[in-house]
């Protein structure tokens, strides 16, 4: 296995590089209210640097959304990818509403003006004329209304503004609803080897979509940086006034239950000379030939670690079985 390890995007028949860069990080701190929404502060030039790291050592699709760091992440991204366009797969998403100068996220839209309206903005901060993927970002939205948002972005890609589109949902059935159009090309999901996804795994073989995974680290928690008396800061999504969602960290500290279900299949993980990090990637890729997985950032070192999972590839069928067993699954 090498750094030129690709997976198809789905039905688009896009090969992009088997692991994407999740840019949440690097769009800095921003709020809901009082709670944070990000990861603390960032050095946007270490970003660059980071992101044109992983350009060489052969990643060439990055995720973003337009709220992150309200709008900061994309610009970012936007500057790093200026003179490499045509060698990237660009993926950023909508749906959310958020005041750039405050750096609050106010709400949310999926009216076919607004997604026009935030399509048009997240071109501006990316720099570019087209974006690759672009994906609705409202997890739990009311799936007997999602064929309205998916009949405009299917009018964006005849436009020409995006090439395909997906759902950033946990939820199968809302998927399914997105999955209706040629267009729609991959969901977005939760998923790492200690909280899978099968349901949504057997969707995207059934229907050819491409399986995006967030969280392929547990939030960090599977790069072993994180012991029982780690504390985050205030500032950081994990931290002590984390969301309802947040389920890896708990009052700003590692959650026990799943440091417990960690260290029952760290030497899995860490065999065969992979880091802990690695090896978390590599159960991603031999869950299903579908999977993408698009660990975050914050520095070039953190870029170096998890891109080389790239030449190790999968773990092999019995490692994945005795991961099942430990897990009790």
């Amino acid at each position: 296995m090498s750094a030129t390890f690709t997976r198809r995007l789905g039905r688009s028949g896009i090969q992009v590089s088997a692991m994407g860069l999740g840019c949440w990080a690097i769009g800095g701190p921003f709020w809901a209210g009082d709670d944070a929404a990000g990861w603390g502060e960032v050095d946007d030039n270490e970003s660059i640097r980071a992101i044109h790291r992983a350009l060489h050592l052969g990643v060439n699709f990055f995720d973003t959304a337009d709220v992150y760091g309200t709008g900061h992440s994309e610009r970012v991204l936007g500057r790093a990818l200026t003179d490499h366009r045509d060698r990237v797969v660009i993926a950023t998403k909508f749906g959310n509403t958020f005041e750039e100068t405050t750096r609050q996220i106010t709400g949310s839209d999926a009216s076919p003006e607004y997604i026009r309206q935030a399509c048009e903005a997240s071109l501006q901060r990316l720099n570019t004329d087209y974006i690759d993927l672009y994906q609705f970002h409202l997890n739990d939205y009311d799936p007997n209304q999602a064929g309205a948002v998916r009949d405009v972005l299917e009018e964006l890609v005849a436009e020409g503004k995006i090439r395909q589109y997906g759902w950033s949902t946990d939820f199968p059935e809302r998927a399914r609803v997105f999955a209706e159009g040629p267009n729609c090309t991959v969901v977005q999901h939760q998923m790492n080897v200690l909280d899978d996804a099968g349901p949504m795994i057997a969707l995207c073989e059934q229907v050819d979509l491409a399986s995006i995974n967030r969280g392929p680290l547990a939030m960090g928690l599977l790069t072993g940086k994180y012991r029982a008396d780690s504390k985050l800061t205030s500032d950081d999504v994990r931290g002590d006034k984390s969301p309802a969602w947040m389920k890896y960290f708990k009052d700003g500290r590692p959650n026990p239950e799943w440091l417990k279900k960690l260290d029952e299949i760290r030497e899995i993980l860490t065999s065969g000379g992979r880091t802990l990090a690695q090896g978390a990637l590599a159960w991603i890729w031999a869950r299903s030939e579908r999977t993408i997985p698009i660990p975050g950032f914050r520095t070039v070192a953190q870029v170096e670690e998890n891109t080389a999972a790239m030449q190790f590839g999968p773990l092999g069928a019995e490692q994945m079985r005795e991961i099942d067993t430990l897990l009790g699954r």
